[in-house]
């Protein structure tokens, strides 16, 4: 049969067409119902670790998700304890190590680490950092503001020009820096890539902005376990929400200045309006931080707060799932076919392990992208062929 799609001859017995990965059993062309990158999820989903771990999500989900929820876990429990110093150090690294552990496992860093570590976290922490102590002490401590008719501790309008704009405008330009360099490398220009790279830049940048924030509570001891909630709240938002809101909005972005193709797409409109969408998702988030700090109930405050980036956090997993399972499906339309026939050179499907068919996008059995993959390094790749 031939597909209604890319009018590719489809064998009868496939689901999903090889090369555009149109579900051949359906008239839906846009493959709304079935993510490119895992196949059994809708494209429009809350499905956080597929959206932000697109390569290897098809193979080992459960493997992340389990590594969050236990980061997560052993968070809210050590600070249930009041051991603050242990509790914070592990809300602010749990992102990072999971992040980094999973670039290991797709190697996505093409044999690089050095420089992929370097660029993505290493300098996007460094940077965020120094700026997070410049524009706290630019802000200054919250104090009294004559500008509101509040008697007590209120807003002022220096104090949220500074946190909800300045700091949330020169922090995404930060971020931007280390997977554009990246992404401009030939062996890092593909979509996901540049996604992986933002989010990783994002995920960096939060956990210098806490370890700099809460420093005091790091030296600060054993802190009892009368305030529990609300070292519990303010973990749960600083260490899990913040990062993944931060990485999902940087990698939007990026994802757009690697593009589609051969080649990275660069300084496009595009990608002007990623950022000016980052920008905009973290000035909301900082903007509605800044106001709910002012609550009487320090308790209620982060509660909310959380909820308020939780609401953000979902926008931007529906807008990136959106523009990486179309980026997928019009890079496997935009691809040329390989030659039929190709011998020793059969591969496999990376999630349902069937045979792919010679210059597949899609595997036909299950529907997944073969860019959803994990990496062959290019000298192992180098290597086989100079065997054969």
């Amino acid at each position: 049969m031939q597909c209604t799609r890319c009018h590719a001859d489809v064998p009868d017995a496939a689901h999903y067409c090889q090369v555009c990965g149109l579900d051949a059993h359906t008239d839906d062309g846009a493959r709304k119902a079935s993510f490119a990158a895992k196949p059994n999820e809708s494209v429009v989903s809350l499905r956080l670790v597929s959206t932000i771990m697109p390569r290897g999500a098809a193979v080992r989900p459960m493997t992340y998700q389990f590594a969050l929820g236990l980061a997560l876990l052993v968070t809210v429990i050590v600070a249930a304890t009041g051991a603050l110093p242990i509790a914070v150090l592990i809300a602010a690294l749990a992102m990072p190590i999971v992040y980094i552990v999973y670039l290991y496992d797709v190697n996505l860093w093409e044999d690089e680490p050095v420089l992929v570590t370097g660029l993505a976290f290493l300098l996007t922490a460094v940077l965020g950092g120094v700026w997070t102590w410049l524009w706290l002490s630019l802000r200054g401590p919250l104090t009294p503001a004559s500008s509101w008719d509040d008697p007590g501790l209120a807003p002022s309008f220096t104090g949220f020009l500074v946190a909800a704009v300045l700091a949330p405008v020169i922090g995404e330009a930060i971020r931007q820096l280390g997977p554009v360099l990246l992404a401009a490398r030939p062996e890092f220009d593909d979509l996901m890539d540049g996604l992986t790279f933002g989010v990783i830049s994002g995920v960096g940048f939060a956990t210098a902005d806490t370890l700099v924030k809460h420093w005091p509570l790091i030296t600060g001891g054993y802190a009892g376990t009368s305030d529990a909630p609300t070292w519990i709240s303010l973990l749960v938002l600083e260490g899990f929400v913040k990062p993944l809101l931060m990485g999902t909005a940087t990698g939007i972005a990026c994802a757009e200045f690697s593009g589609l193709g051969e080649g990275y797409d660069g300084f496009t409109p595009r990608y002007f309006r990623g950022v000016a969408e980052a920008i905009g998702a973290n000035v909301l988030f900082a903007g509605g931080l800044y106001l709910l700090t002012f609550l009487g109930n320090p308790v209620l405050g982060l509660v909310l707060s959380i909820l308020w980036g939780l609401a953000i956090l979902a926008v931007l997993v529906l807008r990136i799932r959106t523009a990486l399972h179309r980026g997928l499906m019009e890079a496997a339309l935009e691809s040329t076919a390989r030659a039929r026939g190709v011998g020793p050179g059969l591969e496999f499907c990376p999630s349902c392990e069937m045979p792919l068919l010679p210059g597949a996008q899609f595997c036909s059995n299950c529907g997944v992208s073969v860019r959803a993959a994990a990496k062959v390094p290019h000298v192992r790749a180098e290597q086989g062929e100079a065997q054969a």
